[in-house]
């Protein structure tokens, strides 16, 4: 299982802007690859990669993706986002099994679920949603896919309190399990990327059983 030292990053403030946190994460030493391609037929490889840190009150990450296929459509929240271009966090903060999907596309636009496994889950109060605070260097949709590369970035700080399930006040010397995942089931071309490997006959990103493990410094 993969894991990664979180770095908590100092801010002058408790909630700093977006674009600090942003030039924050792109500084950081190492970025990690959501690389794996767990299942056959499905080949297609954008060039996907995260930074991830925290601060006081927040969970901070940065994605960067380059790829053939650009589809952003989706803009209400808790929209079928994973039909779009699309970077995913899955996490499960505490040891009772339920665990959370970030998803979210080129415009920014997040679904948010929780629940124990892929049958059951709940969509997040759009309220709840709304906490977390999003910048993309894509500003307006793309309904039809186009076939050119293209590179793109998600800034995204997810408060503590945006885990509705759980009462988290401070991250740091604690390990939770996580993956991040990219895919994009309407694109022409599939694919379905982890950072930690998956294990199973057929996709599924809903399998807590293969999140590796992040430690908050």
């Amino acid at each position: 299982m993969n894991t990664i030292i979180v770095q908590r990053l100092e801010f002058s403030t408790v909630y700093p802007g977006l674009d600090e946190i942003s030039e924050r994460l792109d500084d950081l030493n190492e970025k990690f690859l959501i690389g794996e391609i767990n299942w056959n037929g499905s080949d297609h490889k954008p060039r996907v990669s995260f930074s991830i840190a925290s601060s006081a009150k927040e969970i901070l990450l940065k994605y960067y993706v380059t790829e053939k296929w650009l589809r952003a459509v989706n803009t209400e929240t808790n929209q079928e986002v994973y039909e779009d271009s699309c970077v995913e966090f899955f996490v499960s903060p505490a040891d009772e099994g339920i665990y959370y999907n970030f998803e979210f596309n080129p415009l920014g636009t997040c679904l948010m679920g929780f629940g124990h496994r892929r049958e059951g889950r709940k969509r997040a109060d759009p309220a709840t949603v709304a906490l977390i605070r999003r910048r993309s260097s894509v500003y307006r949709n793309c309904k039809e896919p186009k076939d050119e590369e293209f590179f793109w970035t998600l800034t995204a700080a997810l408060p503590f309190t945006v885990f509705c399930e759980h009462e988290i006040t401070e991250l740091s010397g604690k390990s939770i399990r996580a993956n991040f995942y990219k895919c994009g089931d309407r694109l022409p071309e599939t694919h379905y990327l982890s950072w930690n490997p998956i294990q199973t006959p057929k996709p599924d990103f809903h399998r807590p059983e293969y999140f590796g493990t992040l430690r908050f410094l």
